[in-house]
């Protein structure tokens, strides 16, 4: 029972992040402007394009999240931004770290729904990791969602399955098909 609710807290904060993508994205652009320290470039009907991005949100002194991407294409027609290389860190009050990693991410601005793509992968500080090939966060619904094999795997356990559905408001996740659960034994009895 503790593993499942480390699996959902760590399913929680992978929305999470995606909802801070949306946040940093708009301070990105003003902090951009405001020192210039950031190249921008117009490319490929981009309204703008930002490379080599490190961003951290500090509160009270104390890191709370981190993200980094190798670039970041905005299209305001579309309301819409590209992510490529995606990595953000989010930081616990007790000291967990959680990574989140993926190829790509987009990021609607104004329903705030969001997708990660290619290679997903979410895992802690304390060796527990989540596989997929993509996940897409519907704000409105406050659900993540994917159909594709998705793999959990801790110190102690392995999960495996296709689909699954994580909603934030009944605070659960279900693996929706396909489910093999493995427990990995230590030697000990």
């Amino acid at each position: 029972m503790r593993k499942v609710k480390f699996v959902i807290l760590v399913l929680i904060l992978l929305v999470g992040g995606l909802a801070l993508i949306r946040v940093w994205g708009n301070l990105v652009e003003r902090k951009a402007s405001e020192k210039g320290e950031v190249q921008t470039i117009s490319t490929r009907g981009a309204d703008m394009q930002l490379e080599r991005i490190r961003f951290v949100e500090d509160k009270s002194g104390t890191k709370t999240w981190e993200l980094e991407a190798k670039s970041i294409q905005q299209y305001q027609d579309q309301n819409m931004m590209i992510l490529e290389d995606v990595k953000v860190t989010f930081y616990t009050k007790d000291g967990q770290a959680f990574v989140l990693a993926g190829n790509q991410g987009k990021v609607y601005q104004d329903s705030k729904d969001m997708e990660l793509v290619g290679d997903v992968v979410l895992s802690s500080n304390d060796g527990y990791k989540l596989k997929t090939h993509s996940i897409s966060y519907k704000n409105s619904e406050k659900k993540a969602t994917t159909s594709d094999p998705v793999e959990i795997e801790g110190e102690r356990i392995q999960l495996v399955g296709k689909g699954m559905l994580v909603d934030m408001e009944a605070k659960t996740f279900k693996i929706l098909s396909q489910v093999k659960t493995q427990l990995k034994g230590d030697g000990k009895r």
